[in-house]
């Protein structure tokens, strides 16, 4: 048996081994020790050092976890707001897309089918299509009916415009407040005949200074020949609400015409002008009408339009001039009608 020499720190070289390892290091002395010994003193301190290791690392506090900044997060794949046929391990089909049509939804191609078009509605008589429009207007207020004309003129030049203004047999059921510039006996003549605002220069002045807005307390205005120059410094502000005093519209008048003028406003007079595109728009009757009064209307309005042809386009009566006419309440749909039965409701307006 072989033997190894073990040093122990010591002072009595011949006490016992328990009193060996608990003794101070004072000295050293050496010991003889089985082999077995020795490795089994090893492994036991071996294994005290790991254990010491352990504890001590155990011990120390956890750190915090780093706070990655926002550009190098990795994205989370449960938060994906991509569809599903992205997300898709499916093989990706190449073919063209012109036609295609996918029945399958676990495709990772998106699905295409034909556009279906609205079809347009057959143009109705006129009468029906009067009573129809009476029908569908389910607003909360009485709405007004209007009619678009669809014109062949060419709004660009200056000898095709379309304007002009017209009385209805039945009124609009509209109320509306005149406003007359004029002085003197003109002035006098204009209260007498109903008009809610009457002034000569200091109505001009007072909408000059105010520029326009609760200043102009009236839907429609009326001014004598001499006021016109004075208006000039307002135009700017009565030209846009189509206010603006014009004598093809009849609202440029003599003192002697100033009473029957508001009277014919006050009555039903519809004035009418055609857009740049070439549309023209008016109102002439309200839902709550008879259908035989908004016919009679719409009659003579289509007569004054007839009569406003420039004379620079070819053909006659509707020919060329009025390619499509349109009905419709304020926030009902629109309803097409014939030329001929428009053509009708004219000539029973003519006989009137």
């Amino acid at each position: 048996m072989s033997v190894e020499a073990v040093q122990f720190a010591n002072p009595n070289a011949s006490a016992s081994l328990p009193s060996v390892l608990s003794s101070p290091a004072s000295s050293i002395t050496d010991i003889t020790l089985p082999a077995s010994t020795a490795e089994a003193a090893a492994e036991t301190e071996a294994l005290v050092q790991e254990l010491t290791k352990e504890a001590f690392v155990e011990s120390l506090p956890q750190p915090a976890p780093l706070s990655v900044p926002e550009p190098f997060r990795k994205p989370d794949e449960s938060s994906s707001r991509l569809p599903a046929w992205m997300t898709s391990q499916a093989p990706i089909i190449r073919q063209p897309l012109v036609g295609l049509r996918m029945e399958d939804p676990s495709l990772p191609l998106p699905r295409f089918s034909p556009i279906k078009r609205k079809m347009r509605p057959e143009p109705i008589d006129t009468m029906a299509g009067i009573e129809r429009v009476k029908a569908e207007a389910n607003a909360r207020f009485d709405e007004s009916v209007e009619v678009a004309f669809n014109l062949g003129t060419d709004p660009r030049r200056g000898d095709q415009q379309v304007r002009g203004a017209v009385t209805v047999p039945y009124g609009t059921g509209k109320t509306v407040r005149v406003g007359v510039f004029a002085d003197g006996e003109a002035a006098e003549l204009a209260r007498s005949a109903g008009a809610e605002v009457v002034g000569g220069e200091e109505l001009v002045a007072k909408i000059q200074a105010e520029g326009g807005g609760s200043s102009i307390p009236f839907d429609k205005c009326l001014a004598t020949p001499d006021m016109m120059p004075k208006l000039a410094r307002i135009a700017r502000i009565l030209g846009p609400r189509g206010l603006m005093p014009n004598p093809k519209l009849g609202t440029l008048v003599s003192p002697s015409s100033i009473r029957d003028t508001i009277h014919t406003m006050k009555a039903g007079r519809v004035e009418y002008r055609a857009d740049r595109t070439g549309v023209l728009h008016a109102a002439f009757g309200k839902c709550s009408f008879h259908k035989d009064h908004l016919y009679a209307n719409l009659g003579a309005l289509t007569a004054a339009v007839l009569a406003a042809r420039p004379k620079g386009l070819k053909g006659g009566g509707m020919t060329g001039y009025i390619l499509k006419a349109t009905l419709s309440s304020t926030m009902g749909r629109a309803v097409p009608i014939t030329l001929p039965s428009l053509q009708q409701a004219v000539a029973a307006a003519a006989k009137r």
